[in-house]
């Protein structure tokens, strides 16, 4: 059988999120960190894939959002449970209201910084936090399949920290507005996005712990760079998301 290959960078949740769960698994891989091997990106291109992560063996591969479709890919058993739609949908709501906080403590001249050799600088995964909920509204109510378009890699240009800001009270609002109209809180209708069909509760639960990782992301870093904050990520908070042990790989 050919060898088992995971693409993935620095600080995209999702990669940290896979190679752990293939470690824990006992499943041998070949890792490949796209942001230090220009050819890496160009070999996907040659599958038909251009996003991250993904695991690959021959000219197969899975993307690797659903980590039960990377179990079935690699022919290992995974059962999750997950927490309600509702108490995943207060949390995070209150994850975004601390990444909020600790953002707003950012001084702007730092929001061009770099942290972890990640291509992201602090303005780009400030801003991707809040394109989290951006792309599963735009997925549940318009339908989109592909919302890697949204979660883009870098801010837009001239997004400074009030344009943040603007942006996150925008999607916190409308995340609250989709929640109090839905009808059926169950979450079991089935969407289609770009790695296959699966239920919007486990795409909720994925956007959940999509948005603290990253949040967990800014706090480190602005802890280890001396900036002061206020509200934390606390048990309460992120007990039951399967969120990864590591922060950046």
């Amino acid at each position: 059988m050919e060898e088992v290959k995971v693409f993935w960078a620095p600080g995209c949740s999702s990669c940290v999120r896979v190679k752990e769960f293939l470690a824990d698994k006992e499943v041998s891989y070949t890792s490949v960190n796209v942001a230090a091997d220009p050819a890496a990106m160009k070999f996907l291109a040659t599958l038909g894939v251009r996003t991250i992560p993904v695991v690959v063996r021959g000219k197969d591969y899975v993307f690797a959002q659903s980590l039960d479709d990377v179990a079935k890919f690699v022919g290992v058993g995974h059962r999750a449970e997950r927490l309600p739609p509702a108490e995943l949908v207060d949390r995070w709501m209150t994850i975004l209201d601390i990444a909020t906080d600790t953002i707003a403590r950012v001084p702007e001249s730092r929001l061009d910084e770099r942290p972890a050799a990640r291509p992201r600088s602090i303005r780009d995964i400030a801003n991707h936090i809040f394109q989290v909920p951006d792309a599963f509204l735009q997925t549940v109510v318009n339908g989109i399949e592909d919302w890697s378009v949204v979660t883009t890699e870098s801010a837009p240009p001239g997004t400074d920290l009030p344009a943040i800001l603007a942006y996150a009270e925008r999607q916190k609002k409308e995340l609250a507005g989709w929640w109090r109209d839905l009808d059926d809180r169950s979450c079991t209708r089935e969407l289609k996005m770009f790695y296959g069909v699966h239920p919007m509760h486990v795409f909720l639960e994925r956007s959940v712990w999509h948005s603290a990782q990253h949040t967990r992301q800014i706090i480190s870093w602005a802890e280890s760079d001396g900036i002061a904050l206020g509200r934390r990520l606390t048990s309460d908070v992120l007990d039951g998301l399967p969120l990864p042990r590591g922060l950046w790989e």
